[in-house]
């Protein structure tokens, strides 16, 4: 108890430094959990941005190949007429028929019928004449070729490709790929275009599947050797968005590139990461969002920290009604000592002059040897309550009787504060209970009136009986106890406010002991308003066998036994 008072009396207490403390606490769990959550979206964006990345990667090596397979075919095929640049932009170029020696084999339709239609061609960019060889084209596919080819080769194709494939159909001509290479002369100034016509889904399955076949999309050292189709799905799209190859099923994923072949028809690919290879190329599993988490412990910790302030609150309120306590029963100890002391010292040093006076000396002395028993007995009681050691032995025993010795021994006591005390007994009332415990709850209840009751006021003290169940009450005829409070001045320490700064001494455990030993015998106690104004407060016990079979729950006035005792004067 010493950490919680200053000098003085007044209760101090650390609350505040460790509610400071707490805050703090949770100030820095909250910081941690933020800085967890930002690891975990960082780690999780950097696995995203890598798998994005061997999506690209897988693209750009499938174009990669894709190129590599056509400049080793198609790319040889047409590198007769345009590997060499012309030394003069007016040097004569060859015939188309030049090209059947290197190309005949290249990108042949897969029919013979839609074979015999392919021809070869020379666009001459100096003067923008077509010379073809072979089969003849409609006079609308060769405006759409030297229309195509004249566009395409200016504004498309590079010095630096050795090929280019260009995908269209000429209005009410069937689909058509064809496949040309520019022929240069110095100072890069394109000249001519040699190419050939053919299928336009030459470039198409075979192809692709050719390449995956032999190329690693993903470094085997990521993939630990799995195959291209158990890592990635690729899908082929034309420029008018039809699927020219694809990869068994694509599976719905948000890692996923794209990449252009703008050299064979401007084709595009897109590679999309497994869900199942995730966690390889990841190294694990992406972290999942940790928010909920993180807030659920967010949420206990600052539970924790309330549920502490508020212990801390309450240890703090705890401590000031223990000191509040101690204060009021230290002066209601030192009224009885003072007394027993100024009477016992007269009777000691021979001051009193006749038999009365010695008489009443040692009534005093009785008396407020009582009242400091009952108080003693009222803070033991009080003390085994709190820490669950209070042993009854209850027993059957008239109810009236009892009460009544009760009442006869604090007839002085009533005397002295000038009170009128009745009796109200229903006959035949027998209960269980010990016969201590049940004085000492008899005693608090009269001692709880005679202090908050107005002076020369009658306390009726009755038993009546309900069912198996023996009730004992006491009303007085104070102000009452209002219905808000009436659950509240059971507990330990509490005093109404109207009584908290009066000048009543009172230690605010007696009620508290009344409903302790109530309940311990299998009973309860709790507070009514008394029919004549002020409050009555009721206990209940077991019942016991009874001499009679009277059991009415509202007695009629001719089983009621009233007596009154007037004792004091200006009753």
């Amino acid at each position: 108890m010493a950490s919680y008072f200053r000098p003085g009396g007044r209760p101090r207490s650390h609350a505040m430094l460790l509610a400071t403390l707490l805050v703090c606490t949770l100030l820095l769990a909250t910081m941690l959990a933020y800085v967890a959550h930002d690891a975990a979206r960082s780690h999780r964006a950097t696995a995203e941005r890598a798998l994005h990345d061997y999506a690209a990667v897988a693209a750009w090596e499938l174009v990669a190949g894709v190129n590599d397979h056509m400049q080793s075919t198609l790319g040889a095929a047409l590198a007769p007429m345009t590997r060499v640049r012309a030394t003069t932009p007016y040097e004569l170029l060859p015939a188309p028929s030049a090209l059947v020696a290197s190309a005949e084999g290249v990108l042949r339709c897969p029919t013979p019928a839609a074979d015999s239609a392919r021809f070869y061609f020379r666009i001459d960019f100096r003067d923008g004449s077509l010379v073809t060889f072979g089969a003849q084209p409609s006079a609308m596919e060769r405006q759409w070729l030297l229309d195509t080819i004249v566009s395409h080769g200016r504004g498309v194709y590079q010095p630096d490709w050795s090929y280019a494939i260009v995908l269209g159909a000429p209005q009410r001509a069937r689909p058509t790929a064809i496949a040309y290479a520019v022929k240069y002369a110095e100072h890069r100034a394109p000249i001519a275009a040699y190419g050939f016509s053919t299928c336009a889904d030459v470039i198409g399955a075979p192809t692709f599947r050719d390449v995956l076949s032999r190329r690693a999309l993903i470094p085997a050292a990521v993939t630990s050797g799995a195959s291209n189709d158990s890592i990635v799905a690729i899908a082929v799209h034309d420029p008018a968005g039809h699927t020219v190859f694809q990869s068994g099923a694509i599976p719905a994923s948000p890692y996923f590139a794209d990449a252009r072949l703008d050299q064979a028809g401007s084709l595009t690919v897109r590679a999309t990461i497994r869900p199942h290879a995730v966690e390889l190329l990841a190294l694990g599993a992406l972290p999942e969002s940790r928010v909920p988490i993180l807030v659920g412990l967010l949420t206990l910790t600052a539970a924790m920290v309330v549920i502490t302030i508020m212990q801390l609150r309450r240890e703090h309120e705890l401590s000031r009604l223990r000191s509040d306590f101690i204060s009021s029963v230290s002066h209601e100890l030192r009224t009885p000592l003072s007394q027993i002391l100024l009477f016992a010292e007269t009777l000691n040093l021979g001051r009193v002059r006749t038999e009365e006076e010695r008489h009443t000396a040692t009534d005093v002395i009785v008396q407020e040897g009582r009242r400091l028993m009952h108080l003693v007995e009222n803070i033991l009681h009080f003390s085994r309550a709190e820490r669950q050691m209070t042993r009854l032995g209850p027993e059957p025993l008239d109810l009236n009787q009892a009460v009544q010795g009760i009442v006869d021994d604090s007839l002085p006591l009533a005397s002295a504060n000038g009170v009128r005390l009745r009796t109200q007994f229903t006959p035949d009332v027998h209960a269980v209970a010990d016969p201590s415990a049940l004085r000492q709850m008899v005693l608090n209840l009269l001692d709880n009136a005679l202090k908050y009751g107005p002076s020369s006021q009658t306390v009726t003290i009755g038993t009546s009986i309900k069912a198996d169940r023996a009730r004992l009450w006491v009303d007085d005829q104070g102000e009452g106890i209002p219905a808000r409070e009436r659950e509240r001045v059971w507990s330990s320490f509490y005093r109404l406010d109207r009584h908290a700064n009066s000048s009543v001494a009172g230690s605010g455990i007696g009620l508290y002991v009344v409903r302790e030993l109530a309940r311990l015998h299998g009973g309860d106690a709790w507070v009514e308003d008394a029919p004549g104004g002020g409050a009555r407060i009721v206990i209940e016990l077991p019942g016991a066998a009874r001499a009679t079979g009277f059991t009415d729950e509202h007695p009629s006035p001719a089983n009621v036994v009233s007596v009154e005792k007037t004792l004091g004067s200006g009753v």
